[in-house]
C-alpha cells in the first residue's frame, strides 16, 4: 500500500504589532503553489537523480527518477528538459542545498527532488517539488512501497502533479491489456497448426508484463472492467466455439458466463461503463449472422439487441453507458451504426469512408469516436466528432493501423500497427496524431484494451 505523508509548503503570516492577535497561517493557493514559465510556452521541468539514501539503493533511485520523467513527459503538459542535462548542475544530497540558481541558468521553472532508502523488502521514497524562481516547495510526498512495486511511486506522482499543476487527468498508473502468440505454443485439441493467443496485461508503458491466460487457446479481444479488476473476452476451449470468460485478477476466479449457449459462440466482449453489463457478438439459432447481444456481467439476462440478416459486431458503449456503437456490413460493406441500448434510434455514422470498423467511443469531455477505415491495402485510425460531423486522421499509412482504444482521459490511443518489422505490436499516440509510442515488442500483439 502507499502511505500518504508529509506535504509542506510555504506558509507567510502577516506580522501585527502588539497587543492585536496573529492571524491564523493561510493555506496556499494557486498563485504561488502553480508553477509556470513566466510566458505562453509550458513550463521546464527537471527531474534529476533521486538520492539514495542507503547502500544498494542506487538502482531503484534512478530508476523511479526515469520513470517519473518518462510519465510527466508522456502527457506533453511539461518542457521536460534531458535527464543528461544533471551532469552540468551541481548534485544536492539535501533540499537545502539544491542550487536553484544553476537551474534557473539553465532554464528551468521547477525540479524535483528526491531519496530512496532500502528498508528490508520495503523502499521508502521521498519526493519533492520545487518552484525554482521562488525557490518554495509546492509538493512533497513520501511512500513506503516493497520494492518490486517501487515504479507505483513515480506514477503516482507523475498523476498526482499533472492533476495540481495542470489540471489533467494523468495515465500513469493505468493498464494495457491485450493478447499475443508470443510464447508460440500450438493450440491444443486441435489437429490445425495454429499458435495459441493468451492475454497479457501491463502498464500503460508497457512494464510489469503479466499473462492472465495460460491454456493454449484462441484468447481474443479482452476489455476492462471500470473498476479494473477483471478482463472480459472471448476463448476458444479446445477447439470449441467461444465464450465470453471473465477473469478476475486480483483473485485469480475465471467466470465462464455464455457456458455455450449460443450456436456459434460468443464474440467480442465489452463491458459497459458501471461494469454490470457486457455486450457481445453472436449467431442466433436459425440466424445467418452475428448480432449484437447484452449479458449481466454475472450471466444472467441474456438478450439480443440487434436482429438484422446481415452481421453486427464490434460494440462499443457511449460514455454514459445509454448508447453503443458497432459495426455492420447491412450496406454492403462495414460501417459504424449507432443505437440505443435497447436497440432503439438506428443511425449509420455519417463518414465517408468506404470500409469503417472497431469503433471506440471517447470518454467525456471527448465527444467523439475512433474507428478503423480502410486506406487502400492496409488500415488507417480516424477519429470522428459527433458535434461537428469532422474526421480527421491519426495515422498515415505506416503499417496497416487498427484496433482503437481510448485512455481513460480521452487524450490518448491504444491501437495495434504493422509498421516497421511487420510484426504487430501495440502502440498509443496522442489524439492529436503526434506522440507516438511502442508498447510491446516481442511477438505478435493486438486488440488492446485501455482501462480506468
Amino acid at each position: 500500500m502507499v502511505a500518504a505523508a508529509f506535504l509542506v509548503v510555504g506558509i507567510v503570516a502577516a506580522q501585527q504589532p502588539p497587543p492585536q492577535p496573529v492571524p491564523a497561517p493561510q493555506q496556499p493557493n494557486e498563485i504561488n503553489t502553480r508553477i509556470d514559465s513566466g510566458s505562453a510556452a509550458p513550463p521546464h521541468y527537471a527531474v534529476p537523480d533521486f538520492i539514495a539514501l542507503t547502500p544498494g539503493a542506487a538502482p531503484l533511485a534512478q530508476m523511479v527518477a526515469q520513470v517519473l520523467w518518462d510519465d510527466l513527459n508522456f502527457e506533453r503538459e511539461f518542457d521536460m528538459m534531458p535527464r543528461d542535462i544533471n551532469k552540468t548542475v551541481p548534485v544536492a544530497r539535501t533540499p537545502d542545498q539544491i542550487p536553484f540558481g544553476a537551474w534557473r541558468e539553465n532554464g528551468a521553472d521547477a525540479v524535483f527532488f528526491g531519496t530512496v532508502e532500502q528498508k528490508g523488502n520495503d523502499v521508502l521514497v521521498a519526493v519533492r517539488l520545487f518552484n525554482v524562481r521562488t525557490r518554495l516547495q509546492v509538493f512533497g510526498q513520501e511512500y513506503t512501497i516493497a520494492a518490486r512495486s517501487a515504479r507505483r511511486i513515480a506514477h503516482e506522482v507523475a498523476d498526482t502533479v499533472h492533476k495540481d499543476q495542470r489540471g489533467v487527468r494523468g495515465v500513469a498508473r493505468t493498464k494495457l491489456a491485450y493478447v499475443s502468440d508470443r510464447v508460440k505454443e500450438s493450440l491444443l485439441g486441435t489437429v490445425e497448426k495454429r499458435t495459441a493467443r493468451e492475454v497479457y496485461v501491463a502498464d500503460y508503458d508497457g512494464a510489469n508484463e503479466l499473462r492472465i491466460t495460460n491454456s493454449r487457446d484462441l484468447n481474443l479481444n479482452p476489455s476492462w472492467s471500470f473498476d479494473a479488476r477483471a478482463v472480459a473476452y472471448s476463448a476458444y476451449r479446445r477447439g470449441g466455439a467461444p465464450d465470453i470468460m471473465v477473469s478476475f485478477i486480483t483473485t485469480g476466479v475465471l467466470q465462464n458466463i455464455t457456458k455455450g449457449r449460443l450456436r456459434d459462440g460468443a464474440y467480442l466482449p465489452a463491458f459497459s461503463p458501471d461494469g454490470k453489463q457486457i455486450a457481445f457478438a453472436a449467431t442466433a439459432e436459425g440466424a445467418g449472422a452475428q448480432d449484437i447481444y447484452l449479458i449481466n456481467a454475472d450471466g444472467t439476462n441474456l438478450r439480443r439487441l440487434t436482429t438484422h440478416p446481415d452481421s453486427d459486431t464490434t460494440p462499443t458503449w457511449s460514455p454514459s453507458g445509454t448508447q453503443m456503437a458497432f459495426t455492420s456490413d447491412r450496406t454492403g460493406k462495414p460501417q459504424i451504426y449507432l443505437m440505443n441500448i435497447d436497440g432503439s434510434g438506428l443511425r449509420r455514422l455519417p463518414i465517408a469512408d468506404g470500409e469503417a470498423d472497431r469503433a471506440t467511443w471517447a470518454p467525456a469531455p471527448f465527444n467523439e469516436i475512433a474507428y478503423t477505415a480502410r486506406n487502400g491495402p492496409g488500415y488507417d485510425i480516424k477519429i470522428h466528432d459527433l458535434a461537428t460531423g469532422q474526421t480527421r486522421a491519426i495515422t498515415y499509412s505506416e503499417g496497416s493501423n487498427e484496433a482503437a482504444s481510448f485512455s481513460p482521459s480521452g487524450r490518448h490511443l491504444a491501437f495495434t500497427s504493422s509498421r516497421g518489422s511487420g510484426l504487430v505490436q501495440v502502440y498509443t499516440i496522442g489524439r492529436d496524431g503526434n506522440g507516438l509510442r511502442q508498447v510491446t515488442r516481442t511477438g505478435n500483439n493486438q486488440t488492446p484494451d485501455w482501462s480506468n
